[in-house]
């Protein structure tokens, strides 16, 4: 009941939030710049349209097959990205148009205020359009109230509306290339602590937040496959929001993961999207295709000769979730040597500290994409201490990924997607 409330709050104030923001689009785009009827019903019907699909976005997928959708969800989430930018392209254009119009006031006020100085009663007085305390009598000059330059008005709507358009054009084309780009593999080499010399040169595949749905589907999973296995890993590690549906839709694109050859396997932990989908099904279909999931637990990477422990926790968000749900790094440790070398696989960045100073030697986790494009990328760093990026502290390290796929609007300007390799330095 309490999570069927919370979703109709959450519908509710972002189906008011897109809906004023289509409202705003309409009246900037098409109200302000032309008379025309036909182009303004045209604008009404787009903004209508557009607006109502990406609300329904959200929901629609849990009721439709995706195979529906698929096309309709692409068009929809291109255009959730393309409108925020002509959002943010107007609100600049709109801003140097009032700066440009307060000096334009100010230059005017200050030649009526020389120009338009009269008598009153023998005394100087300013003239100006305002309204004057005199007594009856007194004969006061005044500047004459601007003339509204309609034409001058439209042009300017029209300079703004086609110049945010351009500017939004440009940045979306830009953003959405580099969201479909293939994945650039970025290499680090970590010294993790208590590492058997004979595990020197070890290498871990990092991938994180795929978010395999409605857009990424089976051609970008056999791609990925196909570029990981060319790195000859050791270890595969999905560090959670590897799916945005249910397992029925989605589990022909995502067993593409069987295809991964290494030598010591492939392992997952749960992000938050899991949770929305059912994380449980989804661990299960997983172990079905050869990835085993880490939840709360860990596992023996190596043999009697040299090895290193492998933990593995649920997402930290899901603790919210229920019951015996979410992160526990207590029970993932249970019977572990506290003195071996230990990577913990966890989806967000949070707890680092106090999980290295339970022994956890590296961790690798995702979840802020980086803030996949700007300007949420200057949100992810007010948010996160830990963005993106190798991170060090007293011996012990954290590598957060901004992400191998994408969410929501099919992105990517100020980061990118990317492989992670780790390579453990005894």
């Amino acid at each position: 009941m309490g999570s069927m409330v919370q979703f109709v709050i959450f519908a509710v104030l972002t189906g008011g939030l897109i809906a004023g923001v289509h409202i705003y689009l309409y009246r900037r785009l098409f109200a302000d710049t032309s008379e025309n009827r036909m182009w303004r019903r045209v604008g009404m019907g787009a903004m209508s349209v557009l607006g109502t699909l990406l609300v329904l976005s959200f929901s629609v997928t849990r009721f439709v097959p995706m195979d529906f959708t698929f096309l309709v969800a692409t068009l929809v989430w291109m255009w959730m990205g393309t409108s925020l930018y002509l959002l943010f392209a107007l609100w600049l254009f709109g801003g140097v148009r009032g700066v440009a119009r307060l000096f334009a006031r100010m230059k005017a006020a200050s030649v009526s205020t020389v120009q338009g100085t009269v008598r009153v009663d023998g005394a100087e007085a300013l003239g100006t359009a305002a309204v004057l305390a005199v007594s009856p009598g007194d004969v006061v000059a005044t500047a004459p109230a601007p003339e509204v330059n309609v034409e001058r008005r439209r042009f300017l709507a029209r300079v703004s509306a086609g110049g945010a358009a351009l500017a939004a054009g440009g940045l979306s084309g830009y953003g959405m290339w580099n969201a479909f780009h293939p994945p650039v593999v970025n290499e680090v080499a970590v010294r993790l602590p208590g590492l058997p010399r004979e595990l020197d040169g070890y290498t871990i595949v990092h991938l994180s937040d795929i978010h395999v749905g409605p857009i990424i589907q089976r051609r970008f999973m056999d791609e990925l496959v196909a570029r990981c296995n060319a790195l000859h890993p050791d270890l595969v590690a999905i560090t959670g929001d590897l799916v945005d549906g249910n397992v029925p839709t989605l589990g022909p694109s995502v067993a593409a993961l069987r295809e991964l050859r290494t030598r010591d396997g492939t392992y997952f932990v749960t992000g938050n999207h899991e949770y929305y989908w059912n994380a449980t099904k989804w661990a299960d279909a997983l172990e079905g295709m050869g990835v085993q999931a880490l939840r709360n637990r860990h596992v023996r990477i190596g043999d009697s000769a040299a090895s290193f422990d492998l933990v593995g926790v649920d997402d930290w968000m899901a603790r919210n979730m229920g019951p015996g749900l979410g992160y526990d790094l207590e029970a993932a440790v249970v019977g572990r040597q506290p003195d071996r070398a230990a990577v913990l696989l966890a989806h967000q960045p949070a707890n680092w500290r106090v999980a290295a100073h339970a022994g956890m030697g590296l961790q690798l986790s995702g979840h802020t994409h980086g803030g996949q494009f700007f300007p949420f990328t200057l949100v992810v760093s007010a948010m996160w201490e830990h963005k993106a990026g190798h991170y060090e502290e007293n011996g012990k390290h954290l590598y957060v990924s901004q992400g191998t796929g994408f969410w929501g609007p099919p992105l990517r300007v100020g980061t990118g997607p990317e492989i992670v390799k780790v390579t453990l330095l005894a």
